[in-house]
């Protein structure tokens, strides 16, 4: 099978093609496996923390991607489209995995980090963690939905917001644009405002029906309930902290932060940034149950993600525009 495979750990900066294109098995799926024949994989940011090294695959070389979408060719609903997202198993008995935390589950598994995953023809997972792809989505609409929209819609669970309270987003890419849809649709009374280093996010993210839009450091209308950071640098945690409101909350929608800047976090100012109960509250992981009620919330709402499409051989290019910044949407590879 065709792979674009990860051999070695480098900023991009020293190598900008970091995957390469190459022949290999099809994997064989064990008798609690299904064998997926991928269709589509989306594109995330946390493939450059794994490139870098912030979040380093458990084994090199291995088959990045975690937005995985294809159909069923051995196992279990053979036949059936089928999605593998960032949880690829957890234990299934500890403490967490028994009360729906899975995501905590010290046996955690991630998909294309841990185990090899979709930028590729063909992957393997256990049964229970392929998620049927409802009809009504094509296989690059759903590809990002099973981390960018699933995270999305776990942090913004974590936000504890009701209908009327104001949402802030700092940055406006793959996850936080499938937020705002998904805000609008759960709270239609709450007015969502936008963060981003560019104005081209900022107009974007208007387009979307946000209610306001500015710069990272701007200051907005008022204050905020919740503030989903999606960002991989620090700065904008301090940032949204000045603008919510008594008792808000930021939420951490990252994996890992980049090393820039991580002095702005040490440097709070405690009265105006972290008095009056606010919270910094961080995203691990998602669960099973995330990823399906995400996609059951897109297929009822007819909500649909903002994508660009790239051939799997192109997989370094859309990492590397994702690397500049130049981000509208999603990104994800056709692999069939």
């Amino acid at each position: 099978m065709k792979a674009m495979l990860l051999r070695g750990i480098a900023p991009l900066a020293k190598n900008p093609k970091p995957l390469v294109f190459e022949d290999l098995p099809q994997p064989e799926p064990d008798a609690d496996e299904v064998l997926i024949r991928v269709s589509a994989c989306g594109v995330c940011h946390t493939e450059l923390d794994e490139i870098e090294g912030r979040t380093p695959p458990a084994r090199l070389p291995v088959v990045l991607g975690h937005q995985v979408v294809g159909v069923i060719e051995e196992g279990r609903n053979k036949g059936q489209r089928a999605g593998v997202a960032w949880i690829h198993s957890a234990c299934g008995k500890c403490s967490f995995c028994l009360a729906g935390a899975e995501n905590l589950c010290e046996q955690f598994q991630a998909t294309g980090r841990d185990a090899n995953g979709g930028y590729a023809e063909y992957m393997t997972v256990r049964a229970e963690f392929a998620h049927p792809i409802p009809a009504s989505l094509s296989d690059s609409e759903a590809a990002p939905l099973l981390c960018a929209g699933a995270v999305g819609y776990r942090a913004l669970k974590l936000c504890d917001l009701q209908d009327g309270q104001t949402l802030g987003l700092m940055g406006f890419g793959g996850s936080n644009h499938l937020v705002l849809k998904m805000a609008r649709q759960k709270y239609p009374n709450s007015r969502v405002f936008a963060f981003s280093r560019n104005e081209e996010e900022r107009e974007f993210a208007r387009s979307l029906g946000a209610a306001w839009a500015g710069a990272i450091e701007a200051t907005p209308p008022e204050a905020m309930k919740a503030v989903i950071d999606t960002t991989p640098v620090w700065g904008p945690i301090a940032a949204a902290l000045k603008h919510v409101a008594p008792g808000g909350r930021v939420v951490i929608n990252a994996i890992r932060k980049e090393e820039v800047d991580k002095e702005v976090l040490l440097k709070l100012d405690y009265p105006s940034q972290l008095w009056l109960e606010k919270e910094v509250k961080s995203v691990a992981n998602v669960t099973r149950r995330d990823v399906r009620e995400c996609l059951q919330l897109a297929a009822e709402a007819n909500l649909r993600p903002e994508f660009q499409e790239f051939d799997l051989k192109d997989a370094n290019a859309a990492l590397l525009e994702m690397k500049q910044g130049k981000i509208r949407g999603a990104k994800v590879l056709r692999v069939r």
